[in-house]
């Protein structure tokens, strides 16, 4: 069967979708499908021959009209000869294009676009939860319908967690479409670690805490370092970049603790890996997650995480047993998570091995066996044009 993967997120690009995109592809191409790729990608100068399948990128830059017209040509000219169309980004594209196209269509929906975007431009200050439920104002109302009628043109959604499959339900996806299908990661073993470990790490202090992902203003960094402060003996690696970075350095500035706050800039899954196996807990402080990959990779390391109550996250993290949780509003119960994990080596040993064994029971294999599952059962909905062909 043919399958064209779209995506807006693809190496050498970071984060979860970056991560899941490729070791899907890949995946589903050793399953025997004919699989094809179109991304977004901020350079063309990429040798993508070491895939095993075909990768169209667009150029993320330049004008939006023009990107735009590159991305539904893209899915339309690889979509022709598909079978089934799987949008895992740039649902909007994939749904706009698919109207002539007429094929399965499954979209994997991994958060709220609609609220992203409203947000990173200003248009609300409601938080993910309240943007669901409260009046939009004219720019957002429209982000919304289109959020609305997209979800509404798939075959079937899979989301990661049960929390964000009830959110598209609300948007209008048939309850019968939406699959909740747990992320899965494969995270190196003991023997291979090592080969991602950075040099050294810079901290010296006897406790280390990771905060990996974007810097974007829902990822709450500071709620983090406004902790650590508070901590003695306690340092925070910050992975990543993003538009909040020099905000936060200067809060570093403030609060006085830039010998124990390291950043190390983008970084690759494999670096962002090796940071967290050099760290000795890892913090998720968001206001807003779906099920993000890096609590799962940092489980799978054994590190203790502690992290908000948002989203898929409490669907995965028990609190007291592989984790700790706190409500996302709660700075003192955020803060008394971390300091009871660093003070106690029996709970950091207790919650270490609650995480790995939560992680066995989540594997990358098992994600793409109900994948390709929900692809599968999309393929023979009738009335499209990919019905019954195998």
């Amino acid at each position: 069967m043919k399958i064209l993967i779209v995506t807006g997120i693809f190496p050498p690009d970071v984060g979860g979708p970056a991560t899941y995109s490729p070791m899907a592809a890949e995946a589903l191409a050793g399953r025997g499908w004919d699989v094809s790729v179109v991304a977004w990608s901020d350079s063309l100068e990429h040798d993508d021959s070491a895939y095993g399948f075909r990768v169209a990128r667009i150029p993320r830059g330049g004008s939006k009209p023009l990107r735009m017209a590159r991305t539904l040509f893209s899915i339309a000219r690889f979509g022709t000869s598909s079978d089934i169309i799987f949008s895992v980004g740039l649902a909007l594209e994939s749904a706009m294009a698919n109207i002539l196209l007429r094929k399965p269509l499954v979209m994997k929906i991994v958060g709220d676009a609609a609220w992203e975007r409203a947000t990173r431009w200003g248009w609300t200050r409601e938080s993910f939860e309240e943007f669901q439920t409260g009046g939009p104002s004219a720019g957002v109302g429209l982000l919304k319908r289109l959020r609305d009628w997209t979800i509404r043109r798939a075959d079937r959604v899979i989301t990661p967690s049960g929390n964000l499959a009830g959110c598209v339900r609300r948007w209008g996806a048939d309850a019968g479409k939406v699959v909740v299908i747990p992320n899965g990661v494969e995270v190196p073993g003991a023997g291979d670690i090592h080969k991602f470990l950075p040099t050294s790490n810079p901290l010296s202090t006897p406790v280390k805490i990771a905060a990996v992902g974007r810097l974007v203003p829902w990822k709450r960094v500071d709620r983090l370092l406004e902790a650590i402060s508070r901590m003695e003996g306690v340092g925070l690696v910050v992975v990543g970049d993003g538009p909040e970075r020099g905000r936060l350095e200067e809060q570093v500035k403030e609060l006085k603790v830039a010998d124990r706050v390291h950043f190390t800039g983008a970084a690759s899954r494999e670096e962002a890996l090796g940071w967290m196996a050099s760290c000795d807990m890892l913090a998720i402080c968001s206001s807003y997650e779906g099920l993000p990959h890096v609590a799962l990779e940092g489980m799978g390391l054994g590190l203790p995480v502690v992290a908000t109550a948002v989203g898929g996250i409490s669907e995965i993290i028990r609190d007291g047993e592989n984790g700790r949780l706190a409500p996302v509003d709660d700075r003192e119960a955020l803060f008394d998570a971390l300091a009871s994990v660093a003070a106690s080596l029996p709970e950091w040993r207790r919650l270490s091995e609650g995480a790995k064994e939560t992680v066995r029971l989540v594997s990358f294999p098992l994600m793409m066996e109900r994948t390709e599952a929900a692809l599968r059962s999309a393929s023979v909905i009738p009335g499209r044009r990919g019905h019954g062909r195998r």
